[in-house]
């Protein structure tokens, strides 16, 4: 599974060592898939089974959230240390306090290891949200369409553990937030990424500067030109690079897992990819076998050195909560 680093500008345990959790993150993922497919091929320990719900949030912290956001603009954040590889090679052990407990919970008892391995991947998607989402002391609250997204489930679930995605990261160029769109660091290789989907079968035709036009049977429309998005966010992210000395390739891709693109259509230094070439374009990406490499943390440390973060103090959170029990105990 690809490691989610940043979803918007929610708090990440990344931000505080990024050095340290992708090994962490793989070792448990291992851990527990070891654990869930030994006692279903031995059968020598039941696997209770049900349905995780979402984690919904709550109105009442609505306030707190705008309150904390505009503190954290107005305040300069702190830099993280410079990447060391070397900790890549610690001695493995786990902090208890750092690590959310994960014990998989299955909806109805597998038929086959495919069917077992499916479902371990659903309930490690929930989990693997809040792990990015949330540090010892702070936590965000994640909106519950990133539950049902699928090109982030899909990203998560099929792309090997070396690569390293940014999710709609808010950035802060002089202390302004700004959202991009998706970041993907592979071992050799930085993908920005602009997804284009609306209408099913729909075709876009790159005819202007500012506009595009949208084929849906034989009703044309006009839609903004996506690439003029695509190409601030790649323009930000190599300036993140150079503020940072470092040097990784990128390359700008615009996604339609819905749509098409004319065959004769191309753009310069441009990658198309749409519903005709999607898993063609997917498979080649599973096929990593290169580790997570220098230059890959040393990029992933720059950007996440530049982004912006709302979250909650657990202890608040925790106070809130039982001052809302008493009052409803009251009522």
């Amino acid at each position: 599974m690809a490691q989610l680093i940043k979803l918007q500008d929610y708090i990440s345990r990344y931000q505080i060592d990024l050095t340290r959790y992708p090994t962490q993150f793989v070792r448990l993922k291992r851990t527990q898939w070891e654990k869930v497919k030994h006692q279903w091929m031995t059968g020598e320990e039941p696997i209770v089974w049900k349905h995780i719900e979402e984690e919904e949030e709550p109105k009442r912290f609505n306030f707190l959230k705008k309150w904390l956001h505009k503190k954290r603009v107005a305040e300069e954040e702190e830099d993280i240390e410079s990447v060391d590889v070397s900790h890549e090679a610690m001695d493995g052990q786990f902090e208890s306090e750092t690590i959310l407990s994960f014990e998989p919970n299955i909806v109805y008892h597998p038929e086959s290891l495919d069917e077992l391995k499916r479902m371990f991947l659903d309930q490690f998607f929930h989990f693997q949200l809040k792990w990015a989402s949330s540090t010892l002391l702070e936590k965000s609250y994640i909106d519950s369409r990133f539950y049902r997204d699928t090109f982030l489930r899909t990203v998560l679930q099929q792309l090997p553990d070396n690569y390293l995605v940014f999710y709609y990261p808010i950035i802060k160029i002089k202390k302004a937030p700004i959202e991009l769109d998706v970041i993907i660091l592979t071992p050799t290789d930085c993908l920005c990424i602009t997804l284009l989907e609306q209408e099913e079968d729909a075709v876009y035709v790159a005819d202007g500067d500012r506009f595009w036009t949208k084929k849906i049977g034989k009703r044309n429309e006009k839609i903004l030109n996506p690439i003029i998005q695509l190409n601030r966010m790649e323009a930000i992210v190599a300036q993140i690079f150079k503020n940072h000395q470092v040097e990784f390739p990128i390359r700008k891709i615009l996604l339609s897992r819905n749509g098409f693109f004319p065959q004769s259509m191309s753009l310069f230094n441009i990658q198309l990819i749409d519903r005709r070439r999607y898993s063609d374009w997917l498979k080649h990406l599973k096929y990593a076998p290169s580790p997570i490499k220098k230059n890959q943390l040393e990029a992933a440390q720059a950007i996440i050195s530049n982004v912006d973060t709302v979250a909650f103090s657990r202890s608040l959170w925790e106070a809130q909560i039982q001052q809302q029990l008493n009052e409803n105990q009251a009522d």
